[in-house]
């Protein structure tokens, strides 16, 4: 019964002994928590010093993701035996001088992506990889500062597919107007002076024009986070129908070194590109389609995969 006893009570004190030490390590942990926020706090300011400074600010951070399947007998679906797998990638990339009197800047996103369906019961199908999506756009902004914030300013913007059907179409925007840097991390446009010079095959479709264009450029590093949002439009003064606008966004989170998660969507307005394919590349084409009988759909985009910081 004594031992019992004694037993009872060193079990009872190794636990509260133990207890004891979980509280004052957690005690220990609060502060320390504290502390790394205002060392980050210090980081931040820190860098956003060197942001301000003159002279060329070039990075570049992408997403990759990808994934393969097999299957054999599953029944439940429609393709019980098929091999299946799809991979893509974005990259985003900018090199920016900034000087007292004038700022240059100049960005490039690139989003690539391909997928695979082999159906092994059909000898006949398409079993090889194929481009899903296909965004390339290069933009290059020169401003001379008439003020901290405001800047006369032209804009070259491109933009196209290189997958596929390269330049066909492709769009180049040139103007003149204003632009406005309300905070370091944002470049907002306004030209009202814009032509959007289209290239294409299908000259019935496409077609040039004047019109005001605008960008908003939001890019930002955060600790471990980087994002990036870029919003483009073109307001054409001869058409509604020749307007279009295009909405990107990357998100990524350096998990491990330079690696990480990433997210990447997108968003995009185009009622000749919507025309185009009803007339000549939908499964089943529409020639008599026109602009006034259409349904011009939202077209989007997204990715999630690991992540690398360049």
């Amino acid at each position: 019964m004594k031992k019992l006893l004694f037993a009872a009570m060193g079990l009872l004190f190794v636990v509260s002994a133990t207890a004891q030490t979980e509280e004052e390590l957690k005690a220990q942990i609060a502060p320390k928590k504290d502390s790394i926020k205002a060392i980050q706090k210090r980081v931040d300011a820190l860098q956003s010093q060197l942001d301000a400074l003159p002279g060329w600010k070039i990075g570049a951070f992408g997403t990759i993701g990808g994934s393969i399947s097999q299957f054999n007998n599953w029944f439940a679906q429609g393709i019980p035996n098929n091999s299946s797998g799809n991979i893509g990638f974005t990259v985003n990339a900018y090199a920016n001088l900034k000087e007292e009197k004038f700022f240059w800047r100049n960005a490039a996103n690139l989003n690539l992506s391909w997928v695979k369906l082999d159906d092994k019961d059909d000898p006949n199908d398409d079993d090889s990889f194929r481009q899903a999506t296909d965004v390339f756009n290069i933009t290059s902004l020169y401003g001379r500062k008439l003020s901290e914030k405001f800047a006369v300013s032209t804009l070259a913007e491109y933009r196209t597919t290189i997958l596929s059907n390269f330049n066909d179409p492709g769009y180049l925007d040139l103007g003149v107007g204003a632009t406005w840097t309300p905070i370091s991390d944002l470049v907002v446009v306004i030209h009202p002076l814009n032509y959007n010079f289209v290239f294409s095959s299908e000259d019935t479709i496409f077609e040039s024009s004047m019109g005001a264009k605008i960008v908003a450029d939001y890019t930002k590093q955060i600790g471990n986070i980087n994002f990036k949002s870029n919003l483009s439009m073109f307001q054409s003064y001869k058409s509604s129908n020749l307007s279009n606008w295009t909405w990107t966004n990357s998100f990524s989170y350096t998990l491990w070194k330079m690696i990480g998660v990433g997210f990447d969507f997108g968003l995009r307005n185009n009622k000749q590109e919507t025309l185009n394919y009803i007339v000549n590349n939908a499964p089943t084409p529409n020639p008599d389609a026109t602009f006034d009988t259409i349904d011009n759909e939202l077209q989007t985009y997204w990715t999630l995969g690991l992540s690398y910081k360049f």
